[in-house]
């Protein structure tokens, strides 16, 4: 998905589910975003991490 789709998605999900959100590189022109808890790739591949309790 594209970048500002993959943050609109990932905000989207962090305030819904009121869990941590991590949007990711994957690959040369593409984003996705999971839950923090379940991300298990590389940890330079991160771009943004949506955290909803941090304010």
């Amino acid at each position: 998905m594209s970048q500002s789709l993959a943050f609109a998605n990932g905000w989207n999900l962090a305030t819904t589910l009121m869990v941590c959100i991590v949007i990711f590189r994957t690959g040369m022109d593409g984003y996705g975003a999971m839950p923090a808890s379940e991300y298990d790739g590389d940890p330079a591949a991160i771009v943004h991490e949506f955290d909803p309790f941090q304010r």
